[in-house]
């Protein structure tokens, strides 16, 4: 694993950059999350293997550093994804975001600009109201999150058999969950939907077959933007069917 401190937050950020040819992949994960967790089996699929792939975790989830002077908005993860694209010297690659990390994704996109090649997001927040965990989570105060909520989340999760995402969720700063989960519920101006139709590149939104029927699953392709679905997988299409998310994502991107 390597670091990168973010000159913005003076903390680091860790990722695995696994070697290979090509533009890199770079991964962006999801609310409590992980890329550290979420995205392994995924870079070693075949359909993926023999490109240079980074697998990032956040400020305040995973091996990253948790300055608590950060603000953990949408906005502020993706500049220190731009921020880690420029120290690697990266002038192409290609993103996927999952859920807030399609936000992310999203504005990560529309800050890289021409260096950016192909977007593929899994169930990305594309309006403002967040979605079941983040505005479970975003509706007690902060201080009421750290001291109460967040142990009683990851408990809860435990015992409603969501064992992996329970397991990120406890290692991530409660203080920066919360502040994320704030952030999807407020959205962004432009919202990330009108963000995504504005960007010049092939873009790909990936939905776990359970999660359908999806107004976004009809709704995209007249914007311009390819829809896939991922067979026997819904929300977290990671964990329930890696080998169909690394060939869906694998055939976005070429």
């Amino acid at each position: 694993m390597k670091s990168f401190t973010v000159p913005a937050a003076d903390a680091g950020l860790r990722y695995h950059d696994i070697a290979g040819e090509g533009p890199a992949l770079l991964f962006i994960h999801g609310l409590g999350c992980a890329s550290s967790c979420d995205y392994p089996s995924i870079a070693a699929d075949a359909a993926l293997r023999g490109r240079r792939m980074l697998l990032v975790d956040l400020l305040g989830s995973g091996f990253s550093d948790r300055p608590t002077g950060f603000g953990y908005t949408v906005e502020e993860h993706a500049r220190s994804i731009v921020a880690l694209t420029q120290h690697l010297r990266l002038t192409e690659l290609d993103l996927f975001g999952h859920s807030m990390g399609g936000a992310v994704a999203i504005m990560t996109a529309r800050m890289l600009g021409d260096r950016l090649r192909r977007l593929v997001l899994g169930e990305p927040n594309l309006e403002p109201g967040g979605g079941f965990f983040s505005r479970r989570i975003a509706a007690m105060a902060e201080r009421d999150y750290i001291e109460r909520g967040h142990d009683a989340l990851v408990r809860a999760s435990r015992s409603e058999g969501n064992d992996v995402w329970a397991a990120s969720l406890a290692m991530s700063a409660p203080y920066a969950v919360h502040r994320s989960a704030c952030s999807l519920i407020a959205g962004s101006t432009p919202s990330w939907r009108e963000m995504l139709a504005s960007l010049p590149q092939p873009r790909s939104v990936l939905f776990g077959e359970s999660t359908l029927p999806s107004d976004d699953a009809e709704g995209l392709p007249p914007l311009g933007v390819d829809v896939a679905i991922i067979p026997a997988a819904g929300h977290c299409m990671a964990w329930e069917n890696p080998a169909g998310l690394a060939q869906t994502i694998a055939r976005a991107l070429f």
